[in-house]
């Protein structure tokens, strides 16, 4: 098998047995192209099914003298992992040559999130003169409300609200649905905002049944809603870096913070494993020791 067609049949398998995104899969073949770039500086002419651990365990040491910070190596490994453990699948190889590699140690890095009042701050600079101002509000209350990533708010579908009931459907990754639960503030904005979304001179037919559109009737972007929040934060004069993930985090944590049971909140976010929802659970160590002395029967001394 030539790389060629290896990284090509490996493609494939990510699209259409993993289901995965096209960003996704172009991250993978990046990860490829990597390890075979070092492949020609280093002059081994060698095809999939023939490379060895030494020479990956190589490769790990050339990448780290590059100075690539441990996080990307990190990724960057696990992709290589992956192309491996497919060629396994495939009966392509009989031995797995990246088994025993061991990419650098990081610690979990803790998602920025935002306070309540830093999110009703944000809220607060929305101009509701405008004629996007209902619509803006309407996605900052959802995107906190529902904890959505970015590609599932900008493909939110009329048809999948069902704001009697206060849920709404959802098309997460690898186009797995979930029902999520809606607040109360969020539905009103919603409404409020579909009065102006249903007076637009203009809605292309390709995205009538999208919630949020542009002035011209058509859905937004991913860089328009990452503006948005980007000019909204800078008004509320907020000095952490906020994107529409941090309204993910946020919504997760408060959960969280609230008391609430993590695999409800996995579900709600749309996690395949409930370990990638525990980095929720990174409390203040403050607030932590509060609630100890507070309610634990044994924080207190005997008097």
């Amino acid at each position: 098998m030539t790389w060629e067609d290896g990284l090509r049949d490996f493609q494939y398998f990510l699209r259409l047995e993993k289901s995965l995104s096209d960003n996704s899969v172009e991250a993978y073949s990046m990860d490829l192209g990597k390890l075979l770039h070092f492949f020609e500086l280093k002059k081994i002419k060698t095809e999939p099914e023939n490379v060895t651990a030494e020479q990956l365990n190589n490769f790990l040491k050339y990448i780290n003298e590059l100075g690539i910070s441990p996080r990307s190596q990190a990724r960057l490994i696990s992709g290589i992992k992956a192309f491996f453990k497919y060629l396994i699948l495939e009966d392509i190889i009989s031995e797995d040559p990246s088994a025993l590699i061991e990419g650098p140690r990081i610690g979990r890095k803790l998602p920025e999130i935002l306070s309540v009042e830093e999110i009703d701050a944000i809220i607060s600079e929305i101009d509701l003169s405008k004629a996007e101002g209902h619509r803006n509000r309407a996605i900052i209350e959802v995107l906190y409300s529902c904890g959505l990533r970015v590609t599932e708010l900008i493909t939110l579908k009329i048809s999948d609200m069902y704001l009697d009931k206060s849920y709404i459907k959802v098309r997460g990754k690898g186009d797995k649905e979930r029902l999520v639960p809606i607040g109360a503030r969020a539905i009103a904005e919603i409404k409020i905002y579909l009065v102006d979304r249903n007076s637009l001179p203009f809605i292309d037919k390709n995205f009538e049944n999208i919630l949020f559109l542009n002035r011209r009737g058509r859905n937004l972007t991913r860089v328009m809603i990452f503006t948005i929040i980007k000019q909204l934060a800078e008004k509320a004069q907020i000095s952490k870096s906020v994107s529409p993930h941090t309204f993910r985090h946020s919504f997760a944590t408060h959960l969280i913070e609230g008391g609430a049971d993590l695999r409800a909140v996995q579900e709600m976010l749309g996690h395949e494993s409930i370990l990638t929802t525990e980095i929720y659970t990174h409390l203040d160590r403050e607030y932590l020791r509060e609630t100890l002395m507070s309610y634990h029967p044994r924080s207190h001394e005997s008097e």
